[in-house]
């Protein structure tokens, strides 16, 4: 039997996932319409669910998303406000009637069944399972009548490794998210794709923008609101840059073994801003990004371990587990890989 999926605690207030799925066969069948729609969804859903989208990279046959969601909070919207979030859904069969039907409930004092139909929503808010299922279903039941195809698009259910909220890893886990372009040779400078949180933010998208404000935030270890916007981009382009830069090994001809960033570039970058990142992680793909399961501090994951422990066999004592292929002191994962670390 398949094991449910690894979340946070209920104790946290906010969790943090990587989240990524293929197309089925890894059909490289995303164009630049298809990536379009699939962000404008996306963001719909954002909305809708009650989540953050802290960046993003949508590419021709997979996605990753870096998500921010809150616990069910203990005053829930009105209905008002809930027919609102519905309303705002293109192409949701019964949204606009939503708010007639609760009207009438509440007018005959039938606030059972009103609260039954608020709570049939709900299920679908503050909840990764719930946002990926809708986002992806819609996507799906999109692209299948604009190409005339039916059957599954994606391949199997979405992958996500929850990611501690504080220090580095949520900003390493951003900066990995939003290479995808510098390593699949699309780019040498992320802004540059236009289907990723940073080119977003870039643009000026105020989405994206509060997404990677939580980001630097979470390095500094303050408040989202303490982070001055204007100061948003330069320090996460620098995290960016020196995160991204390549291999100094090259093959036998010459290229780099990794593609990356190249130095001078990455160097210009940080001169122009002043400061020099102190790790540099993300030069190669690594599973541990996408199969970890938990990714964070040893007392992190530790904490996580512990409040799971019923998942796990009597004979593992405790959760950590060192990232290997990485000289990296300061990430450990719950599940530990032993064979191809590095994509």
């Amino acid at each position: 039997m398949r094991q449910g999926r690894i979340k946070a605690p209920e104790a946290h207030p906010l969790a943090y996932y990587h989240c990524m799925s293929r197309i089925v066969d890894q059909r490289q069948v995303l164009g630049h319409v298809e990536r379009e729609h699939f962000i404008f969804l996306m963001r719909e859903y954002e909305a809708f669910c009650g989540v953050q989208v802290l960046t993003h990279t949508v590419l021709s046959n997979h996605f990753h998303i870096e998500l921010e969601v809150p616990r069910r909070p203990e005053i829930l919207p009105t209905d008002d406000e809930l027919c609102t979030r519905l309303e705002a859904l293109t192409g949701l069969a019964g949204s606009k009637s939503c708010r007639q039907i609760l009207a009438q409930l509440r007018e005959k004092g039938h606030h059972a069944a009103a609260e039954a139909l608020r709570d049939k929503y709900f299920a679908r808010m503050w909840d990764v399972s719930a946002y990926m299922k809708l986002l992806k279903q819609r996507f799906s039941q999109w692209f299948n009548k604009s190409v005339g195809r039916k059957g599954t698009l994606w391949e199997g259910r979405f992958k996500s490794v929850l990611v501690e909220g504080a220090g580095m890893t949520l900003a390493t886990m951003a900066a990995y998210i939003d290479l995808n372009s510098v390593r699949a040779n699309l780019t040498e400078d992320p802004a540059h794709y236009r289907w990723s949180g940073y080119a977003e933010a870039m643009a000026g998208n105020e989405r994206a923008l509060a997404g990677l404000r939580a980001v630097v935030a979470a390095q500094r270890g303050v408040a989202k609101e303490a982070v001055p916007m204007d100061e948003v981009l330069p320090a996460y382009r620098m995290w960016l840059f020196s995160e991204g830069e390549e291999n100094e090994g090259t093959d036998a001809e010459g290229r780099p073994v990794r593609k990356g960033i190249p130095r001078e570039q990455v160097l210009a970058v940080l001169e122009a801003r002043g400061r020099v990142s102190q790790t540099s992680y993300l030069r190669v793909r690594v599973r541990y990004f996408t199969d970890g399961a938990v990714l964070g501090t040893r007392q992190f994951v530790d904490g996580v371990f512990q409040a799971m422990r019923s998942r796990f066999g009597p004979k593992r004592k405790d959760g950590a587990r060192r990232m290997r292929g990485l000289a990296s002191p300061e990430l450990y994962v719950l599940r530990d890989l032993r064979l191809h670390v590095l994509e």
